[in-house]
């Protein structure tokens, strides 16, 4: 694997939020615009633009549903001057109207593009439930306006159009942007559509179910319920009649829900019922991944930019990595950049601004991306297939695959993480959850909107810690560590098998870096929920991936808890007990780059 790094030149900027979550939620993607005129006159440095309100009323999940929607057209652009398009809509809680989403249709009406930016289904002024980019709703709905920009339809009232540039009849060159619910939309439309010629999906997730209730030891065992994530999006989607008072009766759901489909309801319920039956349960994980990439991926052939944060927890980096391997696999033309910033917040100067692409790695690649597969620029420079944001240092990094595990550490008895299985001391250690959690990594909604969060802690015997040597030389980790444990825990034992998946085991595993002051940064927050399929086997456990450089003389410390403050827990009293022994022990895998070693 080559690595190198790729260097940005900061400029200074004024930052808009493009898109990201839920309206005042939202992550900000940053985009600095010029000054602009919308009404045809020249402004400095920008070229003019105009915008049109526009209706459409489409089929999409078997209801007839009302899309609000701006077009934004570029000064010249006209039926003998055609230009491609970009197709955009807001993120969860959002709509056409914010400052986040409009920014979208302004940034690139001013670099020349046709923009279409809409309201997504539920929100804003456009009608239908709350379907979570299903791609027989969301999708489809997204697949109507493809045929308004080719000119085979019209809006509302009459509008069309004959200046998009077309790749043939009925077929239009268009490109798709957009963050979190704003970004599965666009996999779930070139699901439906394949005229959709390049994707750029940012901090969107992979699978619905991985995402609300992970389970980092087996997707096919129920996970552990990210309560605060979770219900944060509930309360923001069932409150849209509130917000938007003169809602159509199509965006009323008479099923147990106000605004979400029923579906969507019933897995919300079932999570915080904290009782997992086995029917119930199956029901709930098909829905969920029924509306997720994972389920659709194979339908897709549009060249896709994936754009994730590291500092999220809600939609990981295990989430983008899991849509980038089955795209390559299939052989789509794929790339992915992990950027600072995500839903936990993370914002970094230097990183995405679209406004500013010549300052910007990441703005200057989505450019690349659309120069290439919109404007047919065969010398446009796509990048790399991986490129990581590096804290505290210049640049991205790049590589021409994603960093495989490259370095195994075990765990001693003695709680020390070593090098080599024949330093294993022989041993057991114990911990016990309590019947209200013990442990802190985050208040999820926090740093989205700015609040204080206490620092993360674990309390003293409710968990296990096994710690490296301080170190001799840096160490860069890039990519998602791996465990292997071995538990017993008797009470588990007795009622694992009970048909129900909540008297299973939970844990939390998580990596720590350790300061020579003993002050311990938990890195972005991060946690590995597991809900243990069976105590009596070993497991496996894929902890979300980091990128973070672990500096001389600090040390790593591995960790597994009994509970933590953002999720479910345990369902009664269960103690663990860790043994080690050289012949037999736990391990932690590691992707490292650039030569460095722990030990």
């Amino acid at each position: 694997m080559e690595v190198s790094v790729s260097r940005a030149v900061p400029r200074s900027r004024k930052v808009l939020a493009l898109v990201a979550g839920a309206a005042a939620l939202a992550a900000p993607l940053a985009l600095a615009a010029p000054a602009r005129a919308v009404d045809g006159t020249e402004g400095p440095d920008t070229a003019p633009y105009t915008v049109t309100p526009l209706r459409f009323t489409v089929e999409a999940g078997g209801r007839s549903c009302a899309v609000d929607a701006d077009l934004y057209r570029p000064a010249g652009a006209d039926a003998a001057h055609p230009a491609p398009a970009v197709l955009a809509t807001n993120g969860f809680g959002g709509s056409k109207s914010d400052g986040s989403t409009a920014a979208i249709g302004k940034a690139f009406a001013e670099r020349g593009y046709v923009g279409l930016v809409y309201s997504g289904l539920g929100f804003g002024k456009s009608g239908c439930l709350i379907s979570l980019d299903a791609p027989e709703a969301d999708g489809r709905a997204a697949a109507r306006l493809v045929d308004f920009l080719a000119g085979s339809r019209a809006a509302d009232d009459g509008t069309r159009v004959d200046f998009v540039t077309r790749d043939g009849a009925g077929d239009p060159r268009v490109g798709m942007i957009g963050g979190s619910y704003g970004g599965a939309v666009q996999l779930a439309a070139a699901s439906v559509d394949p005229r959709i010629d390049a994707l750029v999906p940012l901090i969107t997730w992979n699978d619905l179910a991985y995402s609300l209730a992970p389970n980092a030891a087996d997707r096919a065992t129920p996970g552990v319920f990210k309560w605060q994530w979770a219900n944060g999006f509930y309360l923001i989607g069932e409150g849209q009649p509130l917000l938007s008072p003169s809602l159509d009766p199509s965006r009323i759901n008479s099923l147990g829900c106000l605004h979400f489909v029923t579906d969507a309801c019933d897995t919300v319920r079932l999570l915080n019922s904290g009782r997992y039956p086995a029917a119930e349960t199956e029901k709930m994980l098909t829905y969920a991944r029924s509306v997720s990439p994972v389920s659709y991926l194979d339908r897709i052939t549009a060249p896709t930019l994936i754009v994730q944060g590291q500092s999220d927890s809600l939609f990981n980096l295990n989430e983008a990595r899991a849509t980038y391997d089955r795209l390559r696999e299939r052989g789509v033309d794929t790339r992915m950049i992990w950027q600072s910033w995500g839903h936990s917040g993370g914002q970094k100067p230097g990183e995405l601004d679209l406004g500013d692409p010549e300052g910007s790695y990441v703005g200057q690649s989505v450019l690349a991306w659309f120069d290439r597969h919109l404007r047919k620029n065969a010398a446009a420079d796509t990048g790399p297939a991986f490129a990581w944001y590096r804290e505290g240092r210049s640049g991205y990094g790049t590589a021409d695959r994603v960093p495989a595990l490259s370095q195994e550490l075990y765990l001693s008895g003695d709680g020390k993480l070593v090098d080599n299985r024949t330093k294993v001391a022989r041993g057991s250690r114990r911990y016990s959850n309590w019947l209200v959690p013990t442990s802190h990594s985050e208040s999820s909604l926090a740093g989205m909107i700015g609040l204080p969060d206490p620092r993360p802690y674990d309390t003293p015997g409710t968990y296990l810690g096994w710690t490296s040597a301080p170190l001799a030389a840096p160490v860069d980790l890039v990519g998602a560590p791996r465990a292997t444990l071995r538990v017993v825990s008797p009470a588990t034992e007795r009622v694992q098998d009970s048909g129900d998946a909540a008297d299973k085991l939970v844990l939390f595993a998580k990596l720590y870096d350790v300061a020579p002051d003993g002050t311990k940064t938990l890195v972005n927050r991060l946690v590995a929920p597991v809900r243990v399929p069976d105590v009596t086997r070993s497991f496996t456990v894929e902890l979300p991936a980091i990128v973070h450089r672990y500096e001389t003389g600090h040390r790593l410390e591995f960790v597994v808890a009994a509970s933590d403050t953002a999720y479910s827990g345990n369902r009664g009293v269960k103690p663990v007990t860790v043994v080690s022994a050289p012949e037999s022990t736990g391990t932690l895998s590691l992707p490292l780059v650039g030569g460095g070693r722990v030990g």
